[in-house]
């Protein structure tokens, strides 16, 4: 394993990389761009390649896939939040709970919940650009579903779930995860997110979807980046993972 951070020989004589726990990347999102141009440039492979990471690092790719035909959560977008726009917000989803999140950000940090009675106070503000949607109460019932694919197939499914007093389904919150054989009907849907993308032949892909209130999954997020492939519950992901790495080299 290299850090990104490592000096460009440090490199030298690999064929690929593969993205994996660079999990600040949401912090530095330009000069890891251009860490992984660099890269690029030395003719070294980068799976996903840069300009995947572009495009997904920023949470507005779903307004695209929106644009696509894609089901996905109904979401507020801003440069920046204020307790009023929590408010408006809540008004406009006809709720009584929300989620801000960062438009630009990883694994739940940053991430704030309110509800009418737990307002923000009068000073608070997000400070950067930012998401608000409504809280769907399927993420704490239900819980959310992962779909791994490999090279474009679908490798398993996973269910994961909020831990006791909290909504977010990262095990760094307490969460946990659960095995999960998809319904045809479920393993469509997130074939029609990967369809969706704007991206042919990604060596890997996790579509994670939640259940809106009228019952249809939508997608929360479509990882492109270095997701966790959840290997635990994918028996057959090694072997294949190598064919397809294999099959680029």
């Amino acid at each position: 394993m290299i850090d990104w951070r490592a000096p460009l020989d440090a490199f030298d004589g690999l064929a690929m990389i593969l993205l994996g726990t660079a999990w600040d990347y949401q912090d530095y999102p330009e000069p890891f761009l251009a860490r992984l141009q660099a890269l690029v440039a030395k003719g070294i492979a980068v799976s996903n390649p840069p300009e995947v990471v572009r495009w997904n690092a920023d949470k507005r790719y779903l307004r695209e896939l929106a644009g696509r035909g894609a089901p996905t959560v109904p979401t507020l977008w801003l440069d920046n939040a204020g307790p009023t726009d929590v408010r408006t917000a809540m008004e406009d989803f006809g709720t009584d709970r929300v989620v801000v999140k960062r438009q630009v950000g990883a694994g739940g940090l940053g991430q704030h919940s309110f509800a009418s009675d737990t307002l923000p106070g009068p000073g608070w503000t997000m400070g950067r650009p930012c998401m608000i949607q409504p809280f769907l109460p399927s993420v704490v019932a239900e819980g959310e579903y992962t779909f791994v694919f490999i090279d474009g197939a679908f490798s398993h499914g996973v269910l994961k779930r909020a831990g006791a007093d909290d909504y977010r389904i990262q095990s760094l919150y307490g969460g946990y995860e659960r095995d999960y054989a998809p319904e045809p009907q479920d393993l469509a849907k997130a074939e029609a997110i990967l369809a969706a993308l704007p991206f042919d032949e990604l060596l890997y892909a996790r579509i994670d979807m939640v259940r809106l209130p009228a019952g249809e999954l939508a997608v929360m997020e479509a990882e492109l980046i270095e997701p966790y492939l959840y290997p635990e519950q994918g028996p057959d992901l090694g072997r294949r993972l190598a064919a397809a790495i294999v099959a680029r080299l």
